[in-house]
């Protein structure tokens, strides 16, 4: 089992990884689909199924399907000319994908909230259509956004988990006992087994190269929203706070007055700062998720600017052994909001986080697991119910705490010696069932929970 670095961390938009990057990654799949196909096309059509309907409009769903139909990518995505070809799709019912002819396209009647069809796969689930001249149906791909801007469609997520086609990679652990196991048998770190198997199949400068880009959009991100003030987007009128708060922490520096928690308000602020930033529709890393892309970010800068000793040498070995953890997280359960709740989510990141700072702190291998597990451990049940389905409420707080809860679990872990009673396969088994149980109205539905409970106005 292989999931890349790449994989785990993708460079994308707010404010949703399975509701805005998924459907437009979607999108730009159903393009090149068209593009191969003989067929000749004269219109689109999209029908959105499940969380994708019910929380789409909170999450921009609509939009990111109309801008990946017209040929808009995360990981380039230009906002200014995304809104100007938005409001040209929306007055002249055309959309002009590089490669196809003018395709007819009217926002209001061609996409379509289906708030009563489930479709089977999974709960994020949409349906592309291709028409020809007459507005028959002569294309119709199905696809689900399986969290973390991951996307398949319906045949490949028929065919299972292990369809990996790529070149054999020396340490294809998919249990956290089977990487315990390899890590004694090499000698290798997590990170260093990671770093192995990364390279065999992208090789080491790709390695280097993107793993900076990577903690350079992370720490962008998070010094925009340190610096930017305002009120969020969407109808809460919710105001952003990481920038009062940063201020006031800069303020309290150096005067020998602040109590020792105080750090939490730091890394709080950190994690606020991008989940602000991505519930504006700002450029984000997934960390495994939007929803919790604040997590992570925080617990390393966190590391590197409070934590004497610290150096961006190790930001690398950072990110590898937390896409490692992450990697099991995803193949054995979820990283999905819409599948299993928030702990698939803040509890993912924050396993994910816990375990790169314990091994950036010199954690061994079982160090490292042991941290991961208190982290998710910790989450398990956590529901996803967001207000009004935006990215905001609960979720940028929670990201905060998340934060926290990774630097406690990497701190409790370095204190002992590795051993301990519950393990991380157990702990991810434990969250996939829980998952299951769970009942949809918590699964990023806003149907139950805070969602039902708050006034969304």
């Amino acid at each position: 089992m292989f999931l890349s670095v790449f994989d785990m961390f993708k460079v994308g938009i707010g404010p949703s990884s399975s509701h805005t990057m998924g459907p437009m990654m979607a999108a730009a799949r159903f393009l090149d689909l068209m593009r191969a196909s003989p067929f000749a096309f004269h219109g689109l059509r999209a029908s959105l199924h499940g969380s994708l309907a019910f929380t789409g409009v909170g999450h921009a769903t609509d939009r990111a399907t109309i801008l990946g139909l017209a040929g808009f990518v995360p990981d380039t995505y230009d906002s200014t000319r995304a809104d100007d070809a938005l409001a040209q799709i929306n007055t002249g019912h055309v959309i002009h994908p590089a490669g196809l002819p003018a395709l007819r396209f009217d926002p209001a009647r061609d996409l379509v909230f289906d708030f009563d069809t489930v479709l089977p796969g999974h709960a994020n689930g949409m349906m592309l259509m291709a028409t020809d001249a007459q507005g028959d149906v002569t294309l119709l791909e199905t696809y689900y956004s399986i969290g973390g801007g991951f996307v398949m469609t319906e045949a490949e997520l028929a065919a299972g988990k292990d369809t990996d086609a790529g070149a054999p990679v020396p340490f294809p652990f998919k249990t956290a006992a089977q990487m315990l196991h390899m890590s004694a048998a090499s000698g290798r770190s997590i990170a260093g087994m990671k770093r192995a198997n990364e390279t065999a199949r992208g090789g080491a400068d790709g390695l280097a190269t993107g793993t900076r880009r990577l903690w350079q959009v992370m720490s962008d991100c998070i010094d925009r929203g340190l610096t930017t003030d305002g009120t969020l987007p969407g109808g809460l009128s919710v105001k952003r706070r990481a920038k009062g708060i940063h201020d006031k922490l800069l303020q309290e520096r150096g005067m020998n007055l602040t109590a020792p928690h105080t750090i939490n308000d730091w890394m709080s602020a950190y994690a606020m700062a991008v989940n602000e930033e991505n519930a504006a529709g700002g450029q984000v890393v997934t960390a495994p998720t939007n929803g919790a892309a604040g997590v992570l970010p925080a617990t390393l800068r966190y590391y590197l600017d409070h934590v004497p000793g610290a150096s961006e040498a190790h930001v690398e070995d950072f990110l590898l052994t937390a896409a490692a953890i992450g990697g099991l997280v995803k193949y054995n359960a979820s990283i999905s909001g819409a599948e299993a709740g928030c702990q698939a989510e803040v509890g993912s990141a924050a396993a994910m986080a816990a375990a790169g700072l314990c091994a950036v702190l010199g954690g061994t291998p079982e160090q490292v697991e042991n941290a991961a597990e208190i982290a998710l451990e910790h989450h398990l049940g956590m529901t996803c119910d967001p207000v009004k389905g935006l990215v905001q409420v609960p979720c940028i707080e929670r990201n905060g705490l998340g934060a926290i809860k990774a630097v406690s679990a990497a701190s409790l872990a370095l204190r002992g010696d590795g051993t301990h009673l519950v393990s991380l396969d157990a702990c991810i088994e434990t969250m996939r069932q829980t998952g299951v149980d769970m009942s949809d109205k918590y699964k990023e539905t806003s149907l139950g929970g805070l969602a039902v409970n708050v006034p969304n106005c």
